[in-house]
């Protein structure tokens, strides 16, 4: 039988005073993400899930599977790479490469990050295609996407340029910014920096063109896009003391606008929201009946501590429902997880986290059997049972 109920030893006030509704932030952006990456939890979501045309925001697609060359050792970083035809080719956003170049791994990568080149793209494009072409490259993009989780997500080049069938999610677009900062940290700094001349070519084109990296804000990445098809947008990350946030804003009207929402996005997400811990690591929420152990019942504690973001002008109490199977069969070992709690506040999505045993509980003898089974024997003829759970 699975039992539900409240765990009163978890509510707790918040500590705002002044009760206000909860709303989300309004965005001007078709389709928007956003996500706090210390509670993982989801913030804003409007349209998060329609494939659409994502620009240079694909680019940190093609910057994640170089990193994971680099640290495979399948590129170096002071590898120096061709240049083809067909990447000289390309116009936009570029580094200003011709055939003639011999480009380091690691000045192409920057070239991709800060100066939004389409041409550096498709170098490491072709390097790492199992075809050596560009579109090799995006079908293994695509596939590596799929095993990432990136459902909404199909490529046809390295680099935005503008193609049919060339879609990302602005969900897919913050878990694959997630997985650049969790997966690799030693090259994530490269997001943060402003400028990059490379080689003395184009001095009007070094800056960063992300617009919350000079606002003091904690931004530090990831990337812009835009064309007329997907307008403007940003993948954007910032930090605050221990909490991080990743946004996505996609189908902006003008550069202005990308700028003046990320800004906003960004306070809002940390101004309006707090990190609290709603349960201690070991707190007994619950206790669950043991079958034929050698005691009756168990304790159900959360493994580790719960953090839960809550917003800052509410008032009220996280509820929480505490999910198990009872009875629970013995032996139970200390840490076995025996059921679930769901934490849930108006206006955030629940929350599931693991209860587990608190304690060893040893199968019973033979003397606490036959006491078992004669408590049941008695509770099915109506008679009264002193210790036995109802």
């Amino acid at each position: 039988m699975t039992r539900h109920f409240a765990a009163p030893l978890l509510a707790f006030a918040l500590a705002a005073s002044t009760a206000l509704p909860l709303h989300a932030f309004e965005t001007r952006a078709q389709s928007a993400f956003v996500v706090d990456m210390t509670t993982g939890t989801v913030l804003l979501a409007k349209d998060a899930d329609t494939p659409l045309p994502p620009a240079s925001m694909s680019k940190l697609m093609t910057l994640y599977m170089a990193f994971e060359a680099i640290r495979d050792g399948r590129l170096d970083l002071q590898e120096k790479l061709p240049v083809s035809e067909h990447a000289m080719s390309y116009g936009g956003s570029t580094m200003f490469l011709d055939t003639t170049d011999r480009v380091s791994v690691e000045d192409l990568l920057r070239g991709i990050i800060v100066l939004s080149g389409n041409d550096a793209c498709a170098v490491i494009a072709e390097a790492l295609s199992p075809d050596g072409t560009e579109a090799g490259f995006a079908r293994y993009m695509t596939r590596r996407a799929q095993q990432l989780g990136m459902t909404n997500s199909t490529f046809t080049n390295s680099n935005g340029w503008p193609a049919a069938g060339h879609r990302m999610s602005t969900r897919d677009l913050a878990l694959i910014a997630r997985r650049l900062i969790e997966d690799f940290p030693e090259f994530y700094p490269m997001f943060a920096e402003r400028t990059f001349a490379f080689d003395g070519r184009a001095p009007q084109n070094v800056s960063n063109r992300n617009p919350l990296l000079r606002l003091g804000i904690g931004a530090d990445g990831l990337k812009t896009g835009h064309t007329q098809e997907a307008g403007y947008g940003l993948v954007g990350s910032a930090k605050q003391d221990e909490r991080r946030i990743v946004f996505v804003v996609s189908g902006l009207d003008s550069e202005r606008a990308r700028a003046e929402e990320s800004e906003q996005i960004v306070n809002w997400a940390f101004r309006h929201f707090t990190q609290s811990k709603v349960a201690a690591q070991g707190q007994v929420v619950a206790e669950a009946d043991v079958w034929m152990g050698s005691e009756m019942k168990v304790g159900l504690v959360p493994a580790e501590d719960i953090e839960m973001l809550v917003p800052v002008l509410a008032s009220g109490k996280v509820n929480a429902e505490v999910v198990y199977n009872t009875p629970i069969e013995a032996p139970v070992a200390k840490g076995d997880q025996l059921g679930e709690m769901i934490i849930s506040l108006e206006g955030l999505p629940e929350k599931t986290v693991p209860l587990v045993a608190d304690r060893d509980v040893a199968a019973g003898g033979f003397m606490s059997r036959v006491t078992t089974a004669a408590k049941v024997l008695l509770k099915q003829w109506g008679a009264p049972v002193p210790g036995l759970a109802s």
